[in-house]
């Protein structure tokens, strides 16, 4: 079988570079950045020209891209994937998306004869790097069914979340809930900066407690060692979390945390930080206490 892959940068390069990997399929690349092409096709792809000559070339087009109107220009305009995919082709987007945008991208699909999955990933780079992603599917039952195979090749666990929508409601849901606890971790951080207790032995102990989340141990395992380079940039979370707060004022949830977490993150790009990791939330506290959070 012959798999294209669009985007193979922090996320999409080691889900691509997994799928060479493991797989006996040829691998066709496509992405702007020229090194993030060449490390995938230093393993055995092969590069393509452009998005429509990836979809024109192979039976299997994956999308790994980063906000919902990159998703619809590549997968709906002119030079795109359903108007270059031949009918019977399957497309499959790990992309973030919103759930709405899933479902007008898998419309125009339908209207050209191609079969769709959404499949956002969690996990972050690390996971995506050492296959134990964790893939959220939308989609009809069969083509998950006969998807699942090329899925598992780059993945640890994969779900079948319900149609198309579903996963995009799963990741949002996920990804809300994994900032609040992040917020929450900087907010506890922080009070042990103050009390002066030893920040190393509290970790020992929130990472051993109650207090534990992924959210938590991502935050403090940056924060503690003032890292902030990107492994999930602030811009991104931040268009993560406001799609979940637009898709929870659809289903008329109220919001009593998340709110509060996107003001925080308002405050952190404000400062001019979104280009940096997702931790640094937490330079907001630095910043308005005149201390920095260090072990």
């Amino acid at each position: 079988m012959k798999v294209g892959f669009i985007g193979v940068g922090n996320m999409g390069g080691p889900m691509c570079r997994n799928i060479i990997r493991n797989t006996n399929h040829e691998v066709v690349v496509f992405d702007l950045n020229a090194d993030a092409v060449k490390a995938c096709t230093d393993l055995g792809a092969s590069s393509a020209a452009s998005v429509a000559d990836v979809a024109a070339r192979c039976d299997v087009v994956i999308t790994s891209l980063p906000i919902p109107k990159v998703v619809e220009a590549v997968t709906l305009g002119p030079d795109g994937i359903a108007a270059n995919a031949k009918p019977g082709t399957v497309f499959i987007d790990l992309s973030t998306n919103a759930p709405a945008t899933a479902r007008k991208v898998h419309e125009g699909m339908q209207a050209k004869g191609i079969a769709m999955l959404e499949a956002p990933v969690s996990g972050g780079v690390a996971r995506a790097t050492d296959g134990t992603i964790v893939i959220m599917v939308g989609g009809d039952t069969a083509t998950f069914e006969q998807q699942l195979p090329l899925l598992k090749s780059f993945s640890g666990e994969v779900v079948h979340v319900g149609e198309i929508g579903m996963g995009s409601t799963a990741k949002l849901i996920n990804n809300m809930l994994a900032f609040c606890n992040a917020a929450a971790a900087a907010e506890a951080l922080m009070m042990g900066k103050r009390s002066g207790i030893d920040l190393k032995k509290l970790d020992a102990v929130i990472r051993n407690a109650s207090g534990m989340s992924s959210g938590y141990a991502n935050l403090s395992t940056k924060v503690l060692a003032g890292n902030f380079r990107p492994t999930f940039a602030l811009d991104l979370a931040h268009k993560d979390l406001r799609l979940a707060l637009e898709m929870a004022d659809d289903l008329g949830t109220p919001g009593m945390i998340a709110p509060q977490v996107m003001s925080l993150m308002r405050m952190a790009r404000g400062m001019g930080l979104g280009g940096d990791d997702s931790a640094s939330i937490m330079r907001v506290y630095e910043k308005a206490l005149g201390e920095e959070v260090r072990a």
